[in-house]
C-alpha cells in the first residue's frame, strides 16, 4: 500500500523554509459564536460582546460591569471534525480597558495510521493499525481600550497576541505566533470596523518525529520524509460597516457588510486579483426588546461548475447562506446557527450552538 494517510497529511503541510502559504492556519477563519456564523461572519463593525476577541478585539471595550464567558461547540462532516471555542472577557477597574482570553480547537480524531499495515512479505496485518488525532489550537490574548468617547460617538482600539499549536499525532508538531489589531468607530446609528489579522505575517515552525523504522517505510513506499520547516501566513484585512434601524418602539434591525481583503495571490472570490482578492459578507439581525433575535447572512461567494453541465465548462456564482436565532434570559444568552458549508444545489449544513453568560460585577452602566 503506497498511499498512506499519515504521509498525505504530513506532506500537505510541508513547505519550503519561510514560505508563504495561501491557506495557512485556515482553521482560524471558521468563525466564533453562533451569532457571527448565522450573520455570514459579518461582525467587524457590530460585535460588542466577548466574542470580539476573535472578530475584532476593539469590540471588547463594550463589555463593561461584568465578566463575560462565551462557549461554542460544532461538528462538521457527520461529526468527523470537531470545533470548540471558549472566551472570557475581563473588564478592568478602569472602564476604558478590557482584557480577553480566547481558545480555539479544531480536530479530527481517530485517524487510522496504516504505516505498518503491510508486512515485509506483502500480507496485511490489521492489528498493526493504530489511531491518532490531528488537532489545531489557537490562544488569543486580547487588549482593548477606548480612545475617545463623546456624545453619540465612540472610538475603540484592540489588539491580539496569538499563540498557535498544531499537531498530527506524535509525527508532527508546530508552534506559531502572530498579532492582530482592530479599530471600531460608533457614530450615532452607524458602526464601522477595521481588522488587520496576522499583521506581522504569522509563522508556524514545524518539527517532525519519525523513528528509523517509520522512515524506512516512508522510503520504501516512495514517500518523502518531511524535514523541519516554517510556513508564513500573509496579512488579511477586514473592513466593515453596519447600521441600526429602529422598527417601532420595541424592535431594531442591524445590517452589516464586511469585505475580507487578502494579499496572498488570486483566490476564487467576487473580486479576484493577484495579489489582492476581496470577499464580501452580508449579515442581518432583528432584535425584539433585546430578548429575541433572528439572524441571517450570506458569505463565501465563489464561481463553481454548474451541476447540469456535463462538459464542466459552465460556471455559476454560488454562495453559502446561514440563518439563526437567539434569546436572552436575564444574564444568559443562547444562540443557534444553521450554517451551510457547501453550495446551494448540494448543501452541507451544520448546527452550531453557543452560550454566553454575563457575570455581573456591579450595577453601574455605561452610556454611549
Amino acid at each position: 500500500m503506497k498511499l498512506l494517510l499519515i504521509s498525505g497529511l504530513i506532506l500537505a503541510m510541508q513547505s519550503v523554509n519561510a514560505q508563504f502559504r495561501k491557506y495557512s492556519n485556515e482553521f482560524l477563519n471558521i468563525g466564533a459564536g453562533a451569532r457571527g456564523l448565522s450573520m455570514g461572519s459579518a461582525q467587524a463593525a457590530s460585535i460588542t460582546d466577548g466574542a470580539a476577541g476573535y472578530w475584532n478585539p476593539a469590540g471588547l471595550v463594550h463589555v463593561q460591569n461584568m465578566t463575560q464567558v462565551n462557549l461554542m461547540h460544532s461538528e462538521y462532516f457527520a461529526g468527523i471534525g470537531k470545533y470548540d471555542y471558549a472566551s472570557v472577557a475581563l473588564p478592568t477597574n478602569n472602564e476604558k480597558r478590557v482584557l480577553g482570553i480566547t481558545g480555539l480547537r479544531f480536530a479530527v480524531d481517530d485517524i487510522a495510521n496504516t504505516l505498518f499495515l503491510v508486512n515485509p512479505d506483502g500480507s496485511l496485518d490489521y492489528n498493526n493499525i493504530q489511531t491518532f488525532s490531528s488537532a489545531d489550537y489557537a490562544f488569543l490574548l486580547s487588549y482593548a481600550q477606548n480612545l475617545r468617547r463623546t456624545e453619540g460617538q465612540m472610538i475603540n482600539f484592540g489588539a491580539n497576541a496569538k499563540i498557535i499549536h498544531r499537531s498530527v499525532g506524535k509525527f508532527a508538531k508546530a508552534w506559531g505566533f502572530g498579532l492582530d489589531a482592530g479599530l471600531q468607530i460608533f457614530k450615532d446609528k452607524w458602526r464601522f470596523g477595521i481588522v488587520a489579522k496576522d499583521v506581522t505575517s504569522t509563522f508556524n515552525t514545524w518539527s517532525f518525529n519519525f523513528t528509523d523504522k517509520e522512515k524506512e517505510v516512508l522510503y520504501l513506499t516512495q514517500n518523502d520524509i518531511p524535514v523541519r520547516s516554517t510556513e508564513l501566513t500573509s496579512p488579511r484585512l477586514t473592513v466593515g460597516a453596519s447600521r441600526i434601524f429602529n422598527i417601532g418602539k420595541t424592535s431594531t434591525l442591524l445590517a452589516e457588510t464586511d469585505f475580507d481583503i487578502t494579499f496572498d495571490g488570486q483566490r476564487n472570490t467576487v473580486i479576484s486579483g493577484d495579489p489582492i482578492s476581496i470577499d464580501p459578507k452580508l449579515g442581518l439581525e432583528y432584535s425584539y426588546k433585546n430578548i429575541l433575535f433572528v439572524r441571517g447572512g450570506i458569505n463565501n461567494f465563489q464561481k463553481g461548475l454548474a451541476d447540469g453541465d456535463t462538459l464542466n465548462q459552465k460556471k455559476v456564482w454560488i454562495y453559502q447562506p446561514s440563518v439563526g436565532v437567539g434569546f436572552r434570559i436575564k444574564s444568559v444568552v443562547v444562540d443557534y446557527a444553521y450554517a451551510n458549508l457547501a453550495n446551494q444545489s448540494n448543501p452541507l449544513f451544520t448546527h452550531v450552538f453557543s452560550l454566553r453568560v454575563d457575570i455581573r460585577r456591579r450595577d453601574k452602566s455605561v452610556v454611549f
